[in-house]
């Protein structure tokens, strides 16, 4: 068994697994495409949200642009994760007080103005392409390397998974199928962190990592990158 069959073996193996978790959480009720069904444990949607945050933009895109621009490529990487918590922390814990299911519709009730409405859905557009650009070039990138296919027929082959399990389980299917890919990302992340750490400081901890000698010298890892 070569390394073709591994591949293909991961890769189908993966993306099935999020397929079965669509089948087995298939929407049953509108609620379900919406809200998840209003059943989903705060963990749960931790992890899903998480890995939203892990996904194709970060995990490519983000690991890219740092390699290619060095310590000062982190900025990108902040202003990503701080746009993200203060999303998290000012806008959606109200969309449920207010019983809305978009951004658009809560800005337009909370400040009882259809302008605000239209300039809310206008940066939904804006920042909702954006992100799908970048996660599309990821899908494209990862699948033509790992299927051996071209940059567009990977792009195809990806929507293409993501619309069967977005339309059999709705927000629930996608809620369940986030938190499978969570698991996987967070293993993806850890391990290599783990051996480059123990590899260049001894220190199995990443974390500890960064303001540990590097082997053999007398600066810190964090020193040394900097």
């Amino acid at each position: 068994m070569g390394q073709d069959f591994w591949t293909y073996f991961w890769v189908v193996g993966t993306f099935g697994t999020y397929i079965a978790i669509a089948v087995w959480a298939r929407a049953s009720s509108t609620d379900d495409f919406y809200v998840a069904g209003h059943d989903v444990h705060p963990t749960v949607n931790g992890m899903a949200t998480a890995a939203d945050w892990m996904s194709a933009a970060s995990f490519l895109s983000m690991a890219g642009l740092i390699a290619f621009l060095g310590y000062g490529g982190s900025v990108y990487l902040m202003g990503w994760t701080g746009g993200y918590v203060l999303l998290a922390l000012l806008l959606a814990p109200f969309l449920r007080e207010f019983g809305k299911f978009t951004v658009p519709d809560f800005v337009g009730d909370r400040y009882y103005s259809t302008t605000a409405r239209l300039i809310a859905v206008i940066c939904a557009l804006f920042v909702s392409f954006t992100y799908i650009a970048g996660q599309m070039k990821g899908v494209g990138v990862a699948f033509s390397g790992f299927l051996g296919v071209e940059f567009n027929t990977g792009i195809m082959v990806g929507m293409g998974i993501v619309f069967i399990y977005a339309v059999l389980g709705g927000m629930k299917g996608i809620t369940y199928t986030q938190v499978a890919q969570y698991c996987v990302l967070i293993f993806a992340y850890t391990v290599p962190a783990v051996f480059i750490s123990l590899i260049v400081t001894g220190n199995p901890i990443p974390q500890l990592g960064f303001i540990s000698d590097v082997r053999g010298e007398d600066i810190s890892m964090l020193g040394k990158l900097n």
